[in-house]
């Protein structure tokens, strides 16, 4: 059997990839909002994604405000189809 990726086996992780496989991209008020993590939290666990290169992380303003945006990668995107396939062989589907 396939080991289960650790850095997408994280309960925040993983939702974070699976909203941004449904999305162009998807800004950090958004992700929290649907995750409700705590802004702390959701910060430390974008930068581990997009240290390994799964996630790009734009930060601009918009007007005053800042926002930050997140786009999965080729490379998060088949690091998450391969985290799938590992799970359906773990519950035999």
């Amino acid at each position: 059997m396939k080991e289960l990726n650790a850095l997408l086996h994280s309960q925040l992780r993983l939702a974070v990839m699976s909203i941004l496989m449904n999305v162009a991209d998807a800004d950090f008020v958004y992700i929290k909002g649907i995750t409700g993590a705590t802004a702390g939290n959701l910060s430390v666990q974008l930068d581990k994604l997009s240290s390994a290169g799964y996630i790009e992380v734009k930060k601009e303003f918009v007007g005053k405000k800042p926002r930050t945006t997140c786009a999965i990668t080729t490379l998060g995107r088949e690091a998450f189809c391969e985290y799938v396939e590992a799970l359906k062989e773990y519950i035999k589907l």
